[in-house]
């Protein structure tokens, strides 16, 4: 009778979440972005959500809620209702790096977020200051070990996907090169461009007219393998082979919304970045199209979350 009674009420939610998708959306979505606008997620929410709007009929409002290093904007979402309108657009950091930046994080990321889709990744760049004897990444590494703690990087600060990136290649490499932490990636760009530090971890975007006009030198590139907006710059794992670093950006919803709101989402995401113009806007910043399932994205957080852990202890990075 018990087990009865439970295909019963699983069978009416399955019922009620696929009654909810067919009407969904009947009103605006809003889309929390958790920094200030201008940046890379925030572009991201904008052109994805007006897609969205023109495919579903409704309303996605952009709303940007910045603070506590993206944790009020996820707060949003956590406490929102699970029905599919108040939808989180993150980076790696709200899910995959604070739970290990923070001691006591507010929010569980697989317990109170629901993966939509991982939507697109930005490979990050190592960059050098031409005529500093370092045109390649072996010549970075043989710098670094000829004079330990002589050679020094810049990030766009402590606990940012930079800076952890650069700690697992320097722990991986056996190398002792300097952090110089900015508060944030225009800071960490000027530092670099005034001399302060001759090496820089930085998205494609930010560095790309610099290195266009010989102010830079792109010597790899951080994803697993070679860019194809740069074919010509090396992965590091050609060098350290199973490097894959990139940053990452994904829709999520409140934990509990219908599956069949995910689905739907889902799918009109894939169909956002292949419709003409998207990646058009999206390419110039470094971004790459990905377009996931609810389970893909799952999966993805929860192989992200093993390899951050040991990742951001590497770093030596805290929060609080």
């Amino acid at each position: 009778m018990y087990r009865m009674k439970c295909l019963l009420i699983a069978l009416a939610a399955a019922l009620y979440g696929h009654a909810a998708a067919q009407d969904y959306p009947n009103r605006s979505v809003k889309l929390i972005v958790p920094y200030s606008a201008g940046g890379s997620t925030d572009v991201l929410a904008r052109v994805i959500g007006q897609r969205l709007a023109e495919s579903l009929g409704q309303p996605f409002v952009v709303v940007n809620q910045p603070g506590a290093g993206g944790i009020a904007g996820t707060l949003v979402v956590t406490q929102a209702p699970a029905d599919g309108y108040t939808l989180l657009v993150s980076d790696m950091s709200q899910v995959v790096i604070n739970p290990f930046l923070f001691s006591k994080l507010p929010y569980d990321p697989v317990k109170d977020l629901a993966p939509v889709s991982l939507v697109a990744t930005i490979p990050l760049y190592f960059v050098v200051q031409p005529g500093k004897g370092i045109d390649t990444l072996p010549d970075l590494v043989k710098m670094a070990k000829a004079k330990p703690g002589d050679l020094s990087y810049g990030s766009a600060g402590i606990g940012s996907i930079h800076h952890i990136v650069m700690e697992s290649f320097r722990t991986a490499a056996n190398l002792s090169i300097v952090h110089v932490p900015y508060k944030g990636s225009g800071q960490s760009t000027s530092g670099f461009l005034s001399g302060q530090v001759p090496v820089l971890v930085s998205g494609l975007s930010a560095i790309a007219p610099h290195v266009k006009s010989g102010k830079g030198k792109l010597i790899a590139v951080t994803s697993g393998r070679r860019s194809g907006q740069t074919p010509e710059v090396p992965a590091i794992s050609e060098t350290v082979p199973g490097f894959d670093f990139s940053s990452e950006f994904g829709f999520l919803a409140t934990a509990g919304t219908p599956p069949a709101i995910l689905a739907k989402l889902s799918n009109e995401i894939a169909k956002a970045l292949k419709a003409p113009g998207t990646m058009d806007r999206l390419g110039p910043m470094g971004m790459e199209a990905v377009g996931s399932s609810p389970a893909e994205y799952a999966e993805n957080i929860r192989r992200n979350l093993e390899r951050f852990a040991q990742a951001v202890k590497i770093s030596g990075a805290k929060a609080d």
